[in-house]
């Protein structure tokens, strides 16, 4: 028996290129490799996973002749290789064991395989709140830099999502630096937290990046967290360690404020980081009345000293060593012409704080790093 569907190119290419990063990892199962198509009378459903993350897509066709939903398995890479080359408006001819693509003078049959091969998939959604998606994204960007990819200390590979009655966090941390972003806009009557793997929080980021919906929601489905918009549900399995407390080592309690000009202080890490040269020097922040003098010796390179004036600052004289790169990756997604930030000697960090807004909605940011000690040049 056969059935034609019509999908335009644009729409299925964005689909098939969201599930790439999943049907191209390596699984214990050969069927995660292939993408589900269940095909109905108006609408194509397309579903990948590999077991830790998983998207499921929707398509309105332009035509059918399909009465009863027909379900099959296709190489998820191959198709994406196949229509990453058609233009406009494909027709898919179905049978029983192929699934012929046609795209103006092109013709080619690709082998299907049948669904039940295919792992259970995630079902029934409970949705917990709905988000502002560009506001998300926003905070996403503010701290998702951090996220380290393979720390020894398993707990911070991924994004501590904190949803309480009073606000909503998110946190990240690669032990020498921690990111948090804040704002009362989201609140839930019982708290709930979740440590989301850092690779699931990337593949949010790309599917918000490239979506069109304004508005998204939160949910759970079983032991997995489910971000949904109008034609898509992303789900991912969950971290099961525990994010470190940070609660203490974010109280500014004794320390003093003080002021830099954003664009200044960013250039002078720019060139400190500059002459490092791939080593782990640290460069010298001498903090004083009016002025915070930066310094960087590298043997083998050269020597940077510099000059960056400095407002507010009431505290005393005192030298404290950073490794540069740590404070400008931080600084750089920071809003606003001025940094402000806080210190209390050479053994506590630096902490910055700002205030941002996005669609409307107000968020706070904080930024720490650790300074480096003497044994560690």
């Amino acid at each position: 028996m056969k059935n034609i569907f019509v999908v335009e190119q644009k729409p299925l290419l964005s689909i098939l290129s969201s599930m790439q990063p999943i049907c191209t990892k390596r699984t214990t199962l050969d069927a995660t490799t292939t993408i589900l198509f269940q095909v109905g009378h108006k609408e194509l459903v397309l579903k990948s996973t590999d077991l830790e993350i998983s998207l499921q897509a929707s398509y309105l066709l332009k035509e059918c002749d399909v009465d009863d939903t027909r379900m099959f398995l296709v190489s998820g890479r191959r198709l994406f290789d196949l229509v990453k080359e058609l233009e406009g408006d494909i027709t898919f001819i179905l049978d029983d064991t192929s699934l012929l693509v046609k795209a103006g003078l092109v013709n080619v049959v690709l082998n299907i395989q049948d669904a039940q091969n295919f792992p259970p998939f995630p079902e029934r959604i409970e949705n917990l709140m709905q988000l502002n998606a560009p506001f998300v994204l926003e905070l996403l960007n503010k701290v998702a830099f951090l996220i380290p990819q393979n720390n020894a200390n398993s707990s911070l590979n991924g994004l501590l999502l904190e949803i309480s009655e009073s606000e909503m966090k998110m946190t990240a941390s690669d032990g020498h630096c921690l990111a948090q972003v804040q704002t009362d806009n989201y609140t839930l009557e019982e708290s709930r937290k979740w440590l989301l793997p850092r690779r699931a929080v990337f593949e949010v980021k790309k599917i918000l990046e490239s979506s069109n919906d304004a508005t998204i929601f939160l949910g759970l489905c079983g032991n997995q967290l489910v971000v949904s918009g109008e034609s898509f549900n992303f789900f991912t399995k969950l971290l099961v360690d525990g994010f470190p407390a940070y609660g203490g080592i974010l109280d500014k309690k004794d320390f003093v404020p003080a002021r830099v000009e954003r664009s200044h202080f960013i250039k002078t890490l720019r060139r400190s980081s500059c002459l490092l040269s791939g080593q782990f020097i640290a460069t010298t922040f001498a903090f004083g009345s009016e002025k915070l003098k930066v310094s960087l010796h590298n043997k083998e390179v050269g020597t940077l000293e510099e000059e960056v004036p400095l407002f507010d600052f009431t505290g005393s004289e005192c030298d404290i060593r950073f490794y540069a790169p740590y404070l400008l990756n931080g600084l750089q997604v920071f809003p606003g012409e001025q940094i402000q930030f806080y210190l209390q000697g050479k053994s506590k960090p630096i902490i910055f704080d700002a205030q941002g807004t996005n669609e409307g909605s107000a968020y706070s940011m904080f930024y720490l790093v650790m300074p480096v000690a003497q044994t560690h040049e």
